[in-house]
């Protein structure tokens, strides 16, 4: 799971998303070019504060879900670009939000601009980039489009709250954690894929099927991204490894850890997480505990039964290049972690 592997020569080859970057390469060069016109502003501060997270190094693997879902059923217009910047500007705001709430100092290797022009400036930003979004979403037309993206700007806001308010609580079921990461992170894969088959007026079939795709995916990649926060890298991850762990986050390795923990362990988790005593001896103790309790296994294991539920959304659906490219997303996404 994970990787493909090449029969020839009996070496594993590392999954990967190349196809769709070559199918979404000249779109995405538009989106590119709208993404810096539309970060644009005569307030100073404002381009500055976007285009350092903008041109932080991000795969954009939302916007290109857009764009190949679009032309997978043969959209020849222009509004999946507009709509694929849209998706794009709606994950920056929330990435500038949720490190103003997580009080993060990294994202992808850099300082995060909280760290550098303060709290307030990467909220009022974030706010612009959402404004700047639904703007270009009204520019395509399609009401469709634009109940679909921003009922998802409204579930990841309820997503973070829904966060924040079980924040430190290690009695969170796996239940209330699978609701929040499916408001937080899979509501905008979700959406991101199904706007692209209702631009190009697909059945209502196909876009149930990019939905559920999309929404699968999205559990699949934050669970393995709670995995990797246990032992991942820096590379992998985007920000540093055991970031979850020093702000007392409840991922779900943390959950499993601690439902299956004896008292004393369990005693350890209360004093790292409620009492914020998360210094590298803690984490080092943390990831025994959670080998030991087979917990980031299982978080892996319940992103591959997400991933295969993504893989059997699409299976339907007629053969393409944009639908192979997007079943070697959920490869890609998994194999992250081998």
């Amino acid at each position: 799971m994970g990787v493909v592997l090449n029969i020839e020569n009996g070496k594993r080859e590392p999954a990967s998303i190349k196809d769709l970057i070559d199918l979404t390469a000249a779109d995405m060069g538009r989106v590119n070019e709208l993404i810096l016109s539309k970060a644009g502003s005569d307030v100073e501060m404002i381009p500055e504060v976007a285009n350092h997270l903008i041109s932080s190094g991000g795969k954009r693997l939302r916007p290109m879900l857009t764009l190949a879902a679009a032309q997978m059923f043969g959209y020849a217009g222009e509004g999946h670009v507009k709509l694929a910047t849209a998706v794009e500007f709606m994950h920056t705001a929330t990435l500038l939000h949720d490190d103003v709430v997580d009080e993060s100092g990294m994202r992808r290797g850099k300082k995060t601009a909280r760290m550098i022009w303060g709290n307030q400036a990467s909220v009022l930003v974030g706010d612009f980039l959402l404004g700047q979004a639904f703007r270009m979403m009204v520019d395509v037309g399609s009401l469709e489009a634009l109940d679909i993206l921003s009922s998802a700007a409204s579930i990841i806001a309820e997503g973070e709250v829904m966060q924040l308010a079980a924040a430190k609580n290690l009695e969170t079921t796996e239940d209330e954690h699978f609701a929040v990461i499916k408001a937080k992170t899979a509501a905008l894969f979700s959406a991101a894929a199904e706007v692209g088959p209702v631009i190009a007026q697909a059945t209502r079939n196909d876009r149930a099927a990019l939905r559920s795709y999309g929404m699968n995916l999205g559990l699949a990649f934050q669970l393995i991204d709670d995995a990797l926060d246990y032992g991942g890298t820096s590379k992998d991850l985007g920000k540093n490894v055991g970031d979850d762990f020093r702000e007392g986050k409840v991922t779900l390795p943390v959950i499993l850890a601690y439902r299956r923990g004896t008292k004393a362990e369990r005693t350890f988790w209360k004093r790292a997480i409620e009492d914020n005593v998360t210094d590298d001896a803690g984490l080092e103790k943390a990831i025994g505990l959670m080998t030991r309790h087979g917990a980031i296994a299982d978080t892996i294991g319940r992103a591959r039964h997400f991933g295969e539920i993504a893989r059997d959304a699409l299976a339907p659906l007629e053969a393409t290049p944009q639908k192979s490219a997007l079943i070697d997303v959920i490869d890609f996404c998994i194999s992250r972690v081998n």
